[in-house]
């Protein structure tokens, strides 16, 4: 696949911009696709700059890119943690500009949110219909009856009311509970309302007019599919960034494009009923509590060290993109587990001291 440059738009403030370092395995490739040295060092080469970027790579990241203002400040990727089975599980090879393609565990679920936006502004989705009027009867464990109340809306906000065999629990809406088999209904309810396959409308309604081109669904392993959700989406940190990018820029791409209405935007990371650090398959740093997908609540933001506005896309082994609008600040990491108890907390506070 041909590389494109992160911001087409604006090469030249990327050429001045741009801070690329040394990877562990040799230099960024995709500094050379945009014209620029590879070898350049970092313009703000700080004893803060440095423990951040330190503690990343001790911590199994394979990708970490930082994007403000509109500008590439860090652009950096190392090798794969060795020996490590699981992480190997989610690894599919090297994309032609050298970035590690890697299944994203759960952060699949924002790109599906941002789908599902996609199909209610085509006319295709309505958020508020029950579930079975696209799938049919049956689809869960329920009675017809709990089965016909359980919308969409309920899906995408982890709130269906069943539990991980599809039984009912709880009203539709009123409960809190991280369901990944429950959540990967919502592809078969895309492909539904659209009348096309996940890749196709991925393809068409996404990743060309982003330009995501390393980005594809892929079927899993078996160690992987008996959570319930047996298709993975396996993309690089490059990617993921001009996904962020584009939300950051209200559903606009890098030609001016719209995408994705601001309406659909907004509405995807409106708080829900049961968890207001959750939105549509996102999660929100703006709530007064958040519970957790392992279930816990804790008052305050989901991360008390970053801005409130900040939304994330969250997925296994401490993956994740934010974006910050007050900050115009979009951030992702990639790579194996860090094993850190707080992660999010531990990266925040370092980043909020290496920019200052």
């Amino acid at each position: 696949m041909k590389p494109a440059s992160l911001l087409p738009a604006v090469p030249a403030l990327m050429m001045a911009a741009l801070v690329v370092a040394a990877c562990a395995g040799g230099s960024v490739p995709e500094a050379r696709a945009a014209g620029i040295d590879a070898a350049q060092t970092p313009a703000a080469d700080t004893p803060e700059m440095d423990a951040l970027i330190n503690y990343l790579r001790s911590h199994g990241t394979t990708g970490f890119i930082v994007v403000q203002n509109g500008e590439l400040l860090i652009n950096r990727t190392w090798r794969p943690p060795a020996g490590d089975a699981m992480f190997a599980n989610f690894v599919y090879g090297v994309s032609a500009n050298g970035y590690l393609l890697e299944d994203v565990a759960s952060q699949q679920k924002s790109f599906i949110a941002v789908l599902a936006a996609i199909a209610v502004d085509r006319g295709l989705l309505d958020v508020e219909r029950s579930v079975t009027s696209y799938l049919g009867a049956g689809w869960s464990q329920a009675t017809p009856d709990q089965e016909a109340e359980i919308r969409v809306i309920d899906v995408l906000t982890m709130s269906s009311g069943l539990d991980e065999q599809f039984r009912y629990s709880a009203a539709p809406g009123s409960t809190f509970f991280y369901n990944t088999p429950v959540y990967a209904v919502s592809k078969r309810i895309l492909t539904a309302a659209s009348s096309q396959t996940l890749e196709a409308i991925t393809t068409e309604w996404l990743t060309t007019p982003v330009g995501m081109s390393d980005t594809a669904w892929r079927r899993r392993p078996a160690a992987l599919a008996s959570v319930g959700n047996d298709t993975g989406l396996v993309t690089t940190p490059l990617d993921v960034a001009r996904f962020g990018l584009m939300i950051m820029d209200g559903g606009v791409n890098h030609a001016g494009e719209r995408v994705v209405s601001r309406e659909q935007l907004q509405a995807m990371f409106a708080p829900s009923q049961a968890n207001p650090s959750y939105g549509r398959l996102w999660w929100l740093n703006s709530g007064a509590y958040s519970v957790r997908a392992a279930g816990a609540r804790r008052d305050g933001p989901l991360v008390p060290a970053a801005p409130t506005d900040m939304v994330g896309a969250y997925g296994a082994f401490d993956r994740r993109l934010y974006i910050v609008p007050s900050r115009n600040l979009v951030i992702v990491r990639t790579g194996a587990a860090t094993n850190e108890h707080d992660f999010d907390q531990r990266f925040w506070l370092l980043l909020n001291d290496a920019l200052g």
